[in-house]
């Protein structure tokens, strides 16, 4: 009878421990699909933030591109009025030695 009843014990004991691993599993992969999804919304978040990173890098180009037209432009303008100013001297220069003469 004890015997017996000791073997009761021992199963019963093993049918709790069977129990506490499977609630212990059931847990594991509860835990495993939540990171699961953290994953995939990380991976959307990434996807967005490459995409916007696209954008900004290609409107970053169209603003240097334009700056550096303007600036060529701008160095552009300024020879032209060194020339004008040069040649306005040459003018003056002549007018001034020709009135001498």
């Amino acid at each position: 009878m004890i015997a017996q009843e000791n073997g009761k014990n021992r199963l019963q004991q093993t049918q709790d421990d069977v129990e506490e691993v499977k609630v212990i599993m059931l847990d594991n992969l509860n835990k495993a699909e939540e990171k699961s999804e953290k994953l995939h919304e990380l991976e959307d978040r990434a996807d967005e933030l490459h995409s916007k990173a696209k954008v900004f890098e290609l409107a970053a180009e169209k603003v240097q591109q334009k700056y550096t037209k303007k600036r060529c432009e701008g160095q552009k303008m300024k020879w032209v009025f060194i020339g004008i100013g040069v040649v306005a001297g040459l003018i003056i220069l002549g007018l001034i030695i020709r009135a001498i003469v």
